[in-house]
């Protein structure tokens, strides 16, 4: 049997770039399961492991845009290629790391593996799939990242505890180098034509101006904003839901299943964004009502009654689960934004670059906000607020983005 054949059998190429999403998702996703393990390991404080899960960010809140470009001019395939390498091998020394200083550089180094892998991931899949096809497998590429995080939370923190941090930070670098040489294998490489025209484009100007069109446009800067202060909520309170559990007493196995089912349910929202967008919603709808879900649930799950006793635990969970799944109804939303508000057709990817650089920033400073609210506190109990406040925000943007959508819809 042929080589080509054998590759037909084994995997959708389409399907291994959404797995690739995935595998690159774990990297962000395995460090909240450790925060407990790494405290007592290293010693580092509250505020300390909030930078620590925010660094793998630091990429992307400065590069996304310039990275989107980049990826694109070096080809959509060897972009994923060299990310998934750069995960590896940043994941592999992170596990012989001995200190928060070099941790903090390898998970920003990790940020920009990341980036080299989920930007060109899109355009890879329009490319690979069939006109009809199309929807449902971008679907599946929309929950890439809840659902790797969900993962990383459902396995670390059993795999922490019995094996440590760094069996686990070496296990997903051993992940990301298979998971490139399956992609090798698998995924065509990207056609001669298509890297000469890119290579052609880079020159002179005509490389910014997709950049300086999309900085110059209202649409972009709204939907980036809209999205970097979703980030900043869910990421505060999944990426810290380890150590709260941890802290109640909550068994190692229960912390990974209730950390991971929280994750998990975005991906409802997301999908549940695109069926409603198709049927007529508007989209200004379904964002007040992901910011109303997001502050509601935040409130009942963390804020104390007046002799601070608060919902029970069953309510309190209750409200991370209307936080998690009411929240994915912004990303999913957000994402067929931009498609609408980009300048032109040629800046679709440069906007949706734009999103994920003020998404890297929200994850960047939401953490450490609300780690330093509850340090100031004593407690969790008042952290609520910062997630009101970027609620609040969201749906403010979010009637600027109804103003300036319903105009050029109209037209």
């Amino acid at each position: 049997m042929s080589d080509e054949a054998l590759r037909g059998r084994r995997m959708d190429p389409a399907l291994l770039v959404v797995l690739a999403g995935v595998c690159a998702a774990l990297h962000v996703g395995k460090l909240p399961p450790a925060i407990p393990v790494l405290r007592e390991a290293l010693g580092i404080s509250l505020v300390a492991a909030g930078f620590l899960l925010s660094a793998v960010q630091i990429a992307g809140m400065t590069t996304g845009l310039l990275v989107g470009r980049l990826a694109d001019g070096l080809g959509l395939r060897r972009s994923m290629l060299l990310g998934l390498t750069v995960l590896a091998l940043a994941s592999a020394a992170g596990a012989m790391a001995s200190g928060v200083a070099a941790l903090l550089v390898l998970r920003a180094v990790e940020g920009l593996g990341f980036l080299l892998v989920v930007l060109p991931a899109p355009s890879m899949v329009r490319r690979l799939v069939a006109p009809e096809r199309m929807s449902r497998v971008l679907g599946w590429w929309g929950g890439y990242m809840p659902l790797g995080t969900a993962l990383a939370l459902l396995v670390g923190p059993v795999f922490t505890e019995s094996l440590g941090w760094p069996a686990w930070w070496a296990l997903l670098g051993l992940l990301s180098a298979a998971m490139a040489l399956w992609l090798w294998r698998v995924v065509p490489p990207d056609s001669a034509p298509m890297a000469e025209g890119r290579a052609a484009e880079q020159s002179g100007r005509a490389w910014l101006h997709p950049m300086q069109l999309t900085l110059r446009a209202p649409g972009p800067w709204l939907v980036a904003l809209c999205f970097g202060l979703y980030a900043a909520q869910w990421l505060s309170v999944v990426g810290f839901l380890p150590s709260i559990y941890r802290e109640a007493a909550v068994p190692g196995a229960w912390v990974g299943l209730l950390t991971a089912g929280v994750a998990a349910i975005n991906i409802v929202g997301n999908v549940a964004a695109g069926r409603l967008l198709h049927q007529g919603w508007a989209p200004a709808h379904l964002l007040w009502l992901g910011c109303a879900s997001m502050a509601v649930g935040a409130a009942m799950a963390f804020a104390a009654s007046v002799h601070g006793a608060g919902l029970p635990p069953l309510g309190r969970y209750g409200g991370v689960l209307l936080f998690s799944c009411g929240g994915g109804l912004i990303p999913g939303t957000l994402f067929s934004l931009a498609v609408r508000v980009a300048p032109n057709d040629h800046t679709v990817a440069t906007t949706v670059g734009w999103m994920q650089q003020w998404s890297a920033l929200g994850q960047f400073a939401g953490p450490p906000v609300v780690a330093w609210v509850a340090v100031r506190a004593g407690s969790w109990r008042w952290t609520w607020l910062v997630t009101v406040a970027c609620a609040a925000g969201c749906a403010l943007l979010a009637l600027r983005l109804h103003r300036h959508v319903r105009p050029r819809a109209a037209a």
